[in-house]
C-alpha cells in the first residue's frame, strides 16, 4: 500500500454517503433529455418489443429476442408497466443501472487504492469516458450487464485482499450471475475471478512463494486459507448458476425442457456467422483506438443542424488510459503490484475474450466492459509514489473538457450544427 498517498476511507457510514452522492449526481445528469428522441434507437426495435411481449397476460408460442437472457428485458418491462410505454419508460432502466455502474467503479477504486481520492478519481473518469453515458440513455442491455458485473469485479476485489474472503466472493458470484442473466458476455468477469482463484490455488500446491515476498504482492502463499474448494464451487458455480435459471423461470416456467432450449438457442444465435454485414461493424483489434464508432442516430433536424447520438468513447481518457495500461504493466512486472494485476487481470479478460467469439458480427459497445474496467488504470499510474496529487484532477480535468466537447452527438437533446459535426469528425472511419 502506498502510505504518502492513501486517504483513509473511513468509516462503512462515509463510503455509503459518498456512493450516495456519486448515484445521485449521476443519475440526474443521464435523465436529462433522456426522452429524446420519441422513437425507437438503434437497438431498441429489438429490446422494447421484447419487453413489452413480456407484459402479455397470456404465454407467447414464440419468444421475441431469444438470443440474449431475459433480464435486461424484464428490467424494461417493469419500467413500461411503472411509466408506461414510451421512451421514458423504455429508457428509464438504463439510466438507473447507468449510475450503478458509475457507483461500482467508485467500490472497486476503494477496494483497489484504499483511498477515497482514487476512488472517486475512478468514478469521474468512468462517467467522462462517454461511453457509460451514451449506453446509459438507450434501451439496449449492455449497460445491465456492466452494472451488475462492475458490482460483482467490486465485491471480488474486497475479497482479494481479504483473509477469508466467502462472503465477498459469494457477493461476486450472485452479481456475476446477474450480470450474465443480461448478456453472456457477463461470464466473462466470471471466468476471469475463476482463473484468478485457481492460478494462485495451484501455485500454493506447488509450495510457490517469492524470495523477497511482501504483502502487496499479487501471490502470496498465504493468501485464504480458510478458502476451501467448497467455498469456491459455492462461490462461483452454485450461486451464479441458481441466479442465472431464477431469471428465466417468469419467461419459461419451471420446465427443465424449455430453459435447456433456451440455452441451447442463445448459444446458437451467438456462436453463428450467418448474419449479414452491418454498416457499423468493426473487428475487436480496432476498439482500443476508436476507429470505427457506432452511430446510434443521425436525424436531419434541418438544413443545418442535426440531433446525434453516436457510441465512440472520450479519445482524452481512451489514448492516454493504454499508455496507463502499459505503466500497470510494469508495475505488475517490476513490483507484482496486486493492484495493477487485478486491473490488467479483468481489462484482458473483458476484452480479449471478445476475440475468441466465433461470431463474426462485432460493434465497438461490446468495448464497453474494458473501457469502464480501463478507468481504474489512469488513477494507478497518477497516484504512484513521486507523481503530485494535483496531475490525477488535471487529467480529470481534461477527461470533462473532452466530454462537454462531445456532447453534441452524444446526446440528441443537445443537438448540432452540420459543421460542428464536421470538426468532430477527425477522421473518415468516424463517419
Amino acid at each position: 500500500m502506498r502510505e504518502s498517498l492513501v486517504i483513509s476511507s473511513g468509516p462503512v457510514g462515509r463510503t455509503l454517503a459518498i456512493a450516495a452522492i456519486i448515484f445521485i449526481v449521476a443519475h440526474a445528469l443521464l435523465l436529462i433529455g433522456l426522452t429524446s428522441p420519441e422513437k425507437f434507437v438503434f437497438d431498441e426495435v429489438h429490446y422494447v418489443p421484447a419487453a413489452r411481449q413480456m407484459l402479455e397476460p397470456d404465454k407467447p408460442s414464440e419468444v421475441l429476442n431469444p438470443m440474449h437472457p431475459p433480464l435486461a428485458k424484464e428490467l424494461i418491462a417493469l419500467s413500461i408497466a411503472v411509466f408506461g410505454d414510451s421512451a421514458l419508460g423504455w429508457r428509464y432502466p438504463a439510466a438507473l443501472f447507468g449510475a450503478l455502474a458509475i457507483v461500482a467503479v467508485y467500490l472497486c477504486g476503494l477496494a483497489l487504492f484504499e483511498a477515497q481520492q482514487g476512488a472517486v478519481g475512478a468514478a469521474l473518469i468512468s462517467f467522462f469516458n462517454q461511453m457509460v453515458f451514451v449506453q446509459s440513455r438507450i434501451a439496449m442491455l449492455d449497460i445491465f450487464a456492466l452494472a451488475f458485473g462492475l458490482l460483482a469485479i467490486a465485491a471480488f476485489m474486497r475479497g482479494f485482499r481479504e483473509i477469508s474472503p466467502q462472503r465477498w466472493f459469494a457477493l461476486a458470484g450472485i452479481g456475476f450471475g446477474l450480470a450474465a442473466a443480461c448478456k453472456w458476455s457477463g461470464l466473462f468477469p466470471l471466468a476471469v475471478s475463476i482463473a484468478i482463484v485457481a492460478i494462485i490455488r495451484l501455485l500454493q500446491g506447488w509450495k510457490t512463494a517469492f524470495a523477497d515476498g511482501r504483502a502487496s504482492d499479487w501471490y502470496r502463499p498465504d493468501r485464504w486459507p480458510d478458502f476451501g474448494w467448497y467455498h469456491f464451487v459455492t462461490c462461483f458455480v452454485a450461486l451464479p448458476a441458481l441466479v442465472y435459471v431464477a431469471t428465466f423461470v417468469p419467461v419459461h416456467g419451471f420446465s427443465p425442457a424449455d430453459l435447456i432450449e433456451a440455452q441451447r438457442r442463445i448459444f446458437a444465435d451467438n456462436t453463428t456467422n450467418a448474419i449479414p454485414a452491418h454498416t457499423y461493424m468493426s473487428s475487436w483489434p480496432s476498439w482500443p483506438f476508436l476507429l470505427r464508432p457506432v452511430w446510434y442516430l443521425f436525424d436531419k433536424v434541418d438544413d443545418d443542424h442535426i440531433a446525434a447520438i453516436v457510441f465512440l468513447g472520450n479519445p482524452l481518457v481512451l489514448w492516454p488510459s493504454l499508455l496507463a495500461l502499459a505503466a500497470c504493466l510494469w508495475d505488475f512486472v517490476r513490483s507484482r503490484n496486486a493492484t495493477a494485476f487485478l486491473i490488467l487481470a479483468f481489462y484482458f479478460g473483458s476484452y480479449l475474450a471478445l476475440a475468441l467469439m466465433p461470431r463474426a458480427l462485432a460493434f465497438l459497445y461490446y468495448y464497453l466492459p474494458a473501457a469502464t474496467i480501463l478507468s481504474l488504470a489512469p488513477v494507478q499510474a497518477l497516484t504512484r509514489e513521486g507523481v503530485p496529487r494535483w496531475v490525477l484532477w488535471a487529467f480529470i480535468a481534461l477527461a470533462g473538457i473532452g466530454f462537454v466537447v462531445m456532447l453534441p452527438i452524444s446526446a440528441a437533446f443537445v443537438g448540432t450544427s452540420m459543421a460542428m459535426f464536421n470538426r468532430l469528425m477527425l477522421f473518415q472511419s468516424w463517419i
